[in-house]
């Protein structure tokens, strides 16, 4: 191991930034590296220091002495520093998780990725296997999801995926991590298609019921130093960080969880503005349909249930109604009978016009609602005792 160095320049100021690498040895006899430990920026004042910062007690002497922690200062190394070891009698271990490796190269397979992904992302002249990236990732999705920086300096290495794939650690070098996400971006409705294709024949998967739900997450960046393009800006925050610019993640998946679609939209992009797109895409890679559409109350508009309900063939929905319109809607539904849907469900059915009012009830989801209620008025009882316990002083 030894340090790096990386020079920036920002603001005409040069910022210097250390971290700790590796040399891991390819297949082929190259060497990528491993960065090992991150030190962030240190001018060369803190790296002397840094130099000179390891101090060793020696209990003969009685004193103690000072160590060199980068190479280049080439202290001299005495006699009795040196550990002498019996080579013949050492034994390499490094476990590795294998079995769930296996499982994630299985099921790889069984949805023909590998032979979709060699065909459109062919081996670099650098000898790059561009197309066991993507198994890397997803496979690390699978098993221990994390960042891409997770994979690059711990896991892969934990992993028996490079035993797999006959392949080494080139496969898990970080700007390649990176740079094939742009790669897969440009197949990704063929990706759909094809996966489409393999739910249906593995799992016997339907597309007749669609769940639509919209999500966003956020940078912790100044949004002024963000390009004018950027899709990152200000928006309803659903993670309760307003100061912060986001994306919205706009999805569509099947009730088991199978996606179909997703886009990835600017951050100020109303949830009500999302439906008419996805229809239209849905409709023109999957074609036309009686489908079922499954949405969060704020997601369509009446305009979009308007054309819905007038296409050809009609598209059916489920949505939350508003609270505006249950409460009108409420003296007609308390003279309704409650029917059993299920085991601890029951619903009250109200018919209007070309809309169907099911009011539902959930002895979990009452049994819930009652906890959080206990909850706070414990907290409220908690507030109350101590406010009776304060001396009250009078001018």
């Amino acid at each position: 191991m030894f340090p790096r160095k990386t020079e920036r320049r920002k603001n005409g100021k040069t910022h210097l930034y250390w971290s700790v690498v590796e040399n891991q040895r390819l297949d082929k006899g190259g060497l990528v590296q491993r960065q090992v430990l991150y030190l962030g920026e240190i001018n060369s004042s803190q790296a002397e220091a840094w130099r000179r910062a390891i101090e060793v007690f020696d209990e003969e002497k009685g004193r103690s002495r000072s160590l060199a922690l980068f190479p280049e200062d080439r202290c001299e190394v005495a006699a009795d520093d040196v550990a002498r070891l019996r080579l013949s009698e050492m034994r390499l271990c490094r476990p590795r998780q294998w079995g769930a490796c296996w499982l994630a190269d299985v099921l790889w397979r069984e949805l023909r990725l590998d032979v979709f992904w060699a065909k459109r992302l062919p081996k670099s002249r650098k000898g790059t296997r561009w197309d066991d990236v993507p198994q890397v990732l997803v496979s690390y999705r699978l098993i221990a999801p994390g960042s891409e920086w997770r994979l690059h300096r711990q896991w892969f290495l934990e992993s028996a995926m490079a035993d797999l794939l006959r392949g080494d650690f080139g496969l898990a070098e970080a700007h390649k991590l990176y740079a094939c996400h742009d790669l897969l971006l440009a197949h990704k409705q063929s990706l759909f298609t094809h996966l489409t294709e393999r739910w249906r024949d593995m799992f016997n998967a339907s597309f007749d019921v669609l769940l639509h739900d919209p999500t966003s997450t956020y940078f912790e960046v100044n949004a002024s130093d963000l390009p004018e393009d950027s899709k990152r800006r200000h928006g309803y925050s659903r993670d309760k960080r307003p100061d912060c610019p986001q994306l919205v993640i706009a999805l569509v998946v099947t009730p088991d969880g199978l996606p179909l679609a997703y886009e990835v939209l600017a951050g100020n992009t109303a949830d009500c503005k999302t439906l008419r797109d996805f229809r239209a895409k849905i409709e023109e890679q999957y074609g036309k349909a009686r489908r079922i559409w499954v949405m969060d109350r704020g997601v369509p508009t009446e305009e979009t249930l308007a054309e819905m309900r007038a296409s050809d063939p009609p598209v059916s929905y489920l949505v939350g109604t508003p609270k505006g319109r249950l409460t009108r809607l409420e003296k007609q539904l308390v003279d309704k009978p409650w029917r059993k849907a299920r085991e601890g469900v029951e619903v009250k059915l109200l018919k209007q016009d070309d809309d169907l009012y099911v009011f539902a009830q959930s002895a979990d989801r009452i049994n819930k609602e009652r906890a959080m209620r206990r909850r706070q008025l414990k907290g409220l009882w908690a507030r109350l005792k101590k406010l009776a316990d304060m001396e009250v002083q009078t001018s």
